[in-house]
């Protein structure tokens, strides 16, 4: 599982061979942005992270718990990246009651029927007092 000589790796490779971001850049992006935390400490990209490290990681309106179980600088596959860490139950139960809110909530718009048609867009013209071409 390491690849790393020292146990220790990049935070922005760990995410990227994690599978939390698809790209180095998207990693370096939401460092640089606070959208990662190590040991509750805003970090930045060249950050070594090894085995027992807590990470926060802000995906959208989603936060992941976990803690750094392995290393590796390449991304294999999703089930050697699920072997990288751990995550905390307590943050997997709150993002999933989130996600669960998220699907019970009302849409922000309601689905109508499309644009207006054009005997529509006359009774509105009319309603509005602009009477307009015929």
């Amino acid at each position: 599982m390491s690849e790393a000589g020292s146990g220790r790796v990049r935070l922005d490779k760990w995410l990227w061979a994690a599978r939390f971001f698809k790209t180095r850049r998207q990693a370096v992006e939401a460092l640089a942005g606070g959208k990662v935390q190590v040991n509750g400490e805003k970090a930045k990209p060249a950050r070594l992270v090894g085995p027992g490290d807590e990470l926060r990681i802000r995906l959208g309106p989603y936060e992941h718990r976990l803690t750094v179980l392995g290393v590796a600088e390449r991304r294999g596959p999703a089930a050697q990246a699920a072997a990288l860490f751990r995550e905390d139950p307590a943050g997997r139960a709150a993002r999933e009651r989130l996600r669960e809110q998220h699907r019970l909530a009302r849409p922000l718009f309601a689905q109508g029927e499309g644009k207006p048609s054009k005997r529509d867009r006359r009774q509105l013209r009319r309603l509005k007092g602009d009477e307009g071409p015929p």
